[in-house]
């Protein structure tokens, strides 16, 4: 953000130049407005009128959906303590099960990279691997 950008947010900003700034299209903001992801603005002339806290706000909620969270995941996020700690809890080991899969697809790719076999499905190593995978995981998780 330019200097010239950080003292237009000294002052209450329209949509219109809250969508500019955070590269967000007005329909969005409207959007999380309406699903109370983001506060209620004041009114100016009918116009709504933006803090200054409006554009980092945005910018959580863009880094929270690029994170995979949903939208109402971002609404607990957004909530005092106690309440955002389960669905924290959640997404959390929602993440390092991917993690796992994502290790799991690495393995099979890499192995079915070199494999020489014709079909890959014939391949004892690929198979061993598959039925890895698929094995229900017994290791206990951190908690």
């Amino acid at each position: 953000m330019t200097h010239e950008e950080q003292e237009e947010l000294t002052v209450r900003m329209t949509i219109g130049r809250l969508a500019d700034i955070t590269g967000v299209p007005a329909s969005a903001i409207r959007y999380w407005e309406r699903h109370r992801l983001l506060p209620t603005p004041a009114r100016e002339s009918g116009q709504r009128r933006y803090p200054p806290e409006a554009a980092e706000r945005i910018t959580v909620l863009r880094t929270c959906q690029q994170a995979g969270l949903t939208l109402a995941e971002i609404g607990e996020f957004q909530r005092e303590q106690p309440h955002r700690e389960a669905m924290i809890r959640a997404k959390l080991a929602e993440i390092e099960q991917r993690r796992v899969d994502l290790d799991h697809a690495h393995e099979l790719l890499t192995h079915a990279l070199k494999c020489s076999e014709e079909d890959i499905v014939r391949c004892p190593k690929f198979r061993e691997q598959m039925a890895a995978w698929q094995a229900p995981d017994t290791t206990p998780r951190p908690g």
